[in-house]
């Protein structure tokens, strides 16, 4: 859009961990369409929830002023990470989604899972040096 151009990228757009959980929200909403409609206001909306709360903290984060604090919200990204990790797992023993259905969003889950820990590692470490 000729309006998006305007503006500069924002910080948290230029991290991996931003961009890969924009893809979990994107999987997930594709994923829940095919829940049973007695889902809509439980399962689904948990994992609507908890997926929009990866990206959100990612952002709220990366707006802090120290890293001790960004620290704070990739922890909370870790999380719901693993939320949704808990919610795929319902849905596949409740037989809501095949395990081919969620493949490429457990995949994804699970790559974010490992980036936002290395990321509050590396948060962790350069915090501490003097």
């Amino acid at each position: 859009m000729e309006s998006e151009k305007k503006f500069k990228n924002y910080r948290f757009e230029n991290l991996e961990v931003y961009r890969i959980a924009m893809d979990i929200v994107k999987e997930i909403y594709k994923v829940t369409k095919k829940f049973p409609k007695d889902e809509l206001f439980s399962l689904v909306n948990q994992l609507k929830r908890a997926a929009t709360s990866i990206v959100l903290n990612i952002v709220e984060g990366s707006a802090q002023p120290t890293k001790k604090s960004f620290i704070l919200y990739i922890r909370r990204s870790i999380g719901s990470t693993v939320e949704c990790v808990g919610c795929v797992k319902i849905a596949l023993q409740e037989n809501f989604v095949l395990v081919e259905e969620v493949k490429t969003l457990q995949a994804l889950l699970e790559k974010e899972y490992f980036k936002l820990l290395g990321l509050e590692k590396s948060l962790s470490a350069s915090t501490f040096e003097r």
